[in-house]
């Protein structure tokens, strides 16, 4: 169906237009009927489709349509795999386009700045990188069935404790190299549809409201030509708002903010020309969901194996000791907790799928012998049963390995609010530690959304982190604790040993009316590896049930000048008995700067390859400027100092044998040059230090007055010269204020 958007703008009425802007209800946008605009759909969906199909609500207390259940952000990040999230995407699309969906809301890419934030389990990483390389790929996916999706929650939805009103207090550092980097990978690889603006402020200005974030940035230096829309709810001032950029409010206002902006057209305080440019955005969304093509009916069936193949990809073995994983079907062995009869697989809140089919390992498992199951503990609440416990310890110690089903109960993390500690039930962490010393085979399958401390991690043997895998979690769990898949999946999040340890742990969740970021751009590993700090399991890892080496790293030259990118190879080499997936990861190290903080390494590129026993493949990887650039808040661009960069490359952020260098060179950084202008960073430049000479050599501070010094005084003095305004040297020489300003505009002229 094709709209005529020009003639349309200038049939519809100012009721009319104002009327478009904000929702008929809670998923649909309000049709003009006598001009042929329909109303369209819009539904939850980052992991299944929640398309309600009575009275509908936002945390999804009513009942959905049935769907399939796929693995949840955190899952899917975990699987480091491009084409598994294009995957995804394109079921879930399919799935959309059946219902007569128009846009699904997702996918949710806020970063996570700390494990305690409620909606972690949506989120995909701490890392920028990664999480806006798959998130593109995931939207590429919906997008190919003319379905559109919406990216959130632009930007900083950090935490649920007061989600709607506090305000992110943030640098411009921080915000371009970590919070927005992912949403502007996701704009410039895969133009999404729409954006989701988030309830909170940034910097104190609502991010509906916010023309720096929605027209300056979103539009102007990334290119994005799709709509805003707020999350539900997320509106503060309707005039201002359209005004930033956001063309439509959901859900329904019942009418109140459209009369609003009526009002304010007919008084003069909101042009006619803003409100025709977001109807004219909106009406062009509408069309790209009107395509002339049949909706055909998906299988759920196959969407379903779908899933089991996705969930055991995503899965990530963080701990083997003594290879006691795989088990041998025909052994005995314990199926412990809860969890195995009842998974929890999906997060709480507005993405609750209606799932098609619950797969939980114990009925996954029905087909092979020797398998004993005790209940342990029940998958709500935090309540030791002492008969359940000695049934479960009793079971295990009989058997020849313990599978225990642990996780957090749904009470413990949801949307809406936060958790307060990163502990697991504590009669869960008694009875894996009970069972452990009574059983040396005890292995730990983890159903939970973000990263856990594991008391018990140095006493049991393996641990699964199956993370909320889906609605086929149970028949992954099955698969791959007994071999039929071998995990591939790598952790998207470093696990601190305790909560103390976070980077943000002092500020998180913050006061009423404000969270500060005091931890700047030292977001997950780049703060651990920062600070040399332990951690239980550092980012990016995850083991195999085969072996790989990374080898003959080789870079396409040894400088970078100019545009032109860096390519950089790997060999991978699969060193074992088994087929499997290992994800080569590539980082960049800068040199150590005085003029600016940087990270000790950055992920840079990573890659998924699948390889048959003693097959060897290589991975290419291509670096642009920009891979090696920070955010310089003085020129507002990116910008790589020059220097010698470190390319490292392995299987973990903390696993990267290979090393290689590269010599990057820039121009310097414009210099604003004042009288409170150092002269250290002068010196360095050979026409500044000249024309500063005057004023060194009558002040002392040349070489020739240094060189017969004793080197703890002329390191003093060299110190202090590094330090020092340019208005200070009148306190160190016969040297005037006229001297100093005459000397400042022949620096300014020299540039």
């Amino acid at each position: 169906m094709k709209l005529n958007v020009e003639q349309l703008v200038q049939e519809m009425t100012l009721e009319e237009k104002a009327g478009l802007c904000s929702g008929e209800n809670f998923w649909f946008t309000k049709a003009v009927e006598r001009l042929g605009i329909p109303g369209i759909m819009v539904t939850d969906g980052p992991h299944g489709l929640r398309k309600q199909a009575k009275q509908a609500d936002h945390l999804g207390l009513n009942a959905s349509v049935e769907a399939v259940c796929f693995p949840a952000g955190c899952a899917l990040a975990s699987s480091f795999d491009r084409a598994l999230l294009q995957s995804v995407g394109e079921k879930l699309g399919e799935e959309a386009w059946s219902e007569h969906v128009h846009t699904l809301l997702g996918p949710a890419i806020n970063i996570k700045r700390s494990p305690l934030c409620g909606r972690n389990f949506e989120y995909l990483s701490e890392d920028p990188y990664l999480a806006g390389e798959l998130a593109a790929s995931y939207i590429n996916g919906v997008q190919s069935q003319d379905v559109g999706v919406s990216v959130k929650h632009f930007a900083c939805n950090n935490q649920e404790r007061r989600r709607m009103s506090v305000s992110a207090r943030i640098s411009q550092r921080a915000l371009h190299e970590i919070y927005l980097a992912a949403f502007e990978t996701a704009v410039k690889k895969a133009h999404p549809w729409t954006m989701m603006c988030s309830y909170n402020r940034i910097n104190g200005v609502y991010s509906c409201e916010n023309k720096w974030l929605l027209d300056d940035v979103l539009r102007k230096e990334w290119g994005f030509d799709g709509i805003v829309m707020t999350d539900w709810g997320a509106m503060n001032d309707r005039c201002k708002a359209l005004e930033a950029g956001l063309e439509l409010e959901m859900p329904s206002s019942h009418g109140e903010r459209d009369r609003k902006i009526v009002e304010a057209v007919q008084n003069g305080t909101l042009s006619m020309e803003v409100l025709d440019r977001a109807v004219k955005r909106l009406l062009l969304w509408i069309e790209k969901g009107l395509k002339d093509r049949e909706r055909i009916s998906y299988s759920k069936e196959d969407h379903h194996k779908f899933a089991r193949e996705a969930a055991a990809d995503c899965a990530v073995l963080l701990k083997n000791e003594g290879a006691v994983l795989p088990l041998t079907e025909g052994g005995s062995v314990a199926f412990i907790g809860g969890f195995a009869a009842a998974p929890r697989y999906q997060g709480g809140g507005s993405s609750h799928i209606n799932s098609f089919r619950v797969a939980d390992a114990l009925s996954a498992a029905e087909g092979i012998p020797g398998i004993r199951y005790a209940k342990g503990f029940d998958v709500e609440g935090d309540q030791y049963d002492a008969a359940l416990s000695q049934e479960a310890i009793r079971t295990a110690e009989s058997c020849g390995a313990a599978v225990i089903f642990a996780g957090l109960p749904e009470a413990f993390e949801s949307e809406g609010f936060d958790r307060t500690h990163l502990d697991l039930p504590e009669c869960q962490n008694r009875l894996i530690a009970e069972i452990a010393q009574v059983q040396p085979n005890t292995i730990v399958v983890l159903h939970n959304g973000s990263a856990v401390r594991m008391p018990w991690a140095d006493s049991v043997k393996a641990i699964l982190e199956l993370y909320l895998a889906g609605e086929a979690s149970g028949e992954a769990a099955v698969d791959l604790l007994f071999g039929r898949k071998n995990p591939s999946g790598k952790i998207a999040e470093t696990f601190p040993l305790r909560l103390q340890d976070t980077p943000c742990y002092l500020d998180f969740p913050g006061t009423d009316e404000e969270v500060v970021y005091s931890e700047d751009i030292y977001v997950g590993y780049r703060y651990y590896d920062a600070r040399e700090m332990k951690v239980l399991f550092p980012f990016g890892h995850g083991l195999s049930y085969t072996t790989f080496e990374v080898s003959d790293l080789r870079l396409s030259s040894d400088k970078l000048t100019g545009s032109d990118p860096l390519r950089v190879s790997v060999t991978v080499t699969n060193t074992g008995d088994r087929p499997g997936k290992e994800v080569v990861q590539l980082y960049i190290a800068p040199p150590h700067s005085h003029t600016v903080q940087r990270p000790v390494k950055e992920l840079k590129g990573f890659e998924k390859i699948a390889l048959m026993p003693g097959e060897s493949r290589t991975v290419e990887f291509v670096l642009d400027r920009r891979s090696f650039s920070y955010y310089e808040p003085r020129i507002s661009d990116w910008y790589a100092e020059s220097g010698d960069y470190r390319i490292l490359a392995g299987t973990s952020s903390r696993d990267l044998p290979l090393c290689g260098t590269v010599a990057v060179q820039s121009d310097p950084l414009p210099a604003e040059i004042t009288d409170h202008t150092t002269f250290g960073d002068l010196m360095g430049d050979p026409v500044y230090r000249e024309i500063l000479r005057p004023l060194t050599e009558k002040c002392g501070f040349t070489s020739a007055e240094t060189d017969g010094l004793d080197a703890g005084t002329a390191g003093m003095m060299d110190a202090m010269m590094d330090g020092m305004p340019l208005h200070s040297v009148i306190c160190f020489g016969d040297i005037s204020l006229d001297e100093v300003d005459a000397a400042i505009e022949k620096l300014k002229a020299a540039r």
